[in-house]
């Protein structure tokens, strides 16, 4: 989801650890080393990475294109490729029944069965193009806040997977509570009270 979507859904994060001076030099290499690879004409069913917030086809980070004072701009790409149930069990059936009359077997092992699947889904997947998604992602270095413009759990989660392995960074989702605990200022004992809370169910 674009930040300058006329509606957006946000999820805040604390950044936790520390970042290897020069820390920009750093964060360029975190980005480099996991930036978005193309698939279309691959037999991948899905891609991962980091790409442009201007241009997140042509994805770039060389020198500071994506600094903007204590702000860092970028993307989150996820890549996917989907193919209906019915073409898969297609071109399984046409194979699984070639491999039959060439072979004069009455029937195919389980195993057998699998490979073939396996096999087509590689095949298809080579020649349908991907879906990008695309997530924006502000990131203040400084503070050690983030904000990723997307509230879906699937991405969420792919976005704390990947930028642990780039930036060997925790992110925390701040959500009320956690919000609570880091943000404001609050004292070791008033924290150790925040700890003993528990939900309160509201019924209507």
């Amino acid at each position: 989801m674009s930040l300058l979507s006329a509606s957006v859904s946000l999820t805040r994060y604390k950044v936790e650890g520390q970042l290897e001076t020069p820390i920009l030099e750093t964060i360029a290499a975190g980005l480099n080393k996991n930036v978005i690879s193309e698939i279309d004409d691959r037999s991948l069913e899905k891609a991962v990475g980091w790409t442009s917030l201007e241009k997140p086809y042509q994805p770039d980070f060389t020198g500071s294109a994506f600094v903007y004072g204590n702000y860092l701009l970028f993307s989150l790409r996820i890549d996917r490729k989907t193919i209906a149930p019915k073409v898969v069990r297609k071109h399984a059936v046409i194979e699984s029944d070639r491999r039959l009359a060439e072979s004069g077997r009455p029937y195919l092992s389980r195993n057998e069965k699998e490979r073939i699947r396996d096999q087509v889904m590689d095949r298809l997947n080579a020649t349908v193009p991907s879906t990008p998604n695309i997530y924006d992602i502000i990131w203040n270095y400084e503070d050690a806040i983030l904000w990723f413009f997307s509230n879906l759990k699937a991405a969420n989660e792919e976005l704390e997977t990947l930028f642990l392995r780039s930036f060997d960074l925790t992110l925390v989702r701040l959500i009320p509570y956690m919000a609570a605990h880091y943000t404001s200022d609050l004292t070791d004992t008033e924290k150790d009270i925040l700890l003993g809370l528990t939900q309160t169910h509201f019924t209507g």
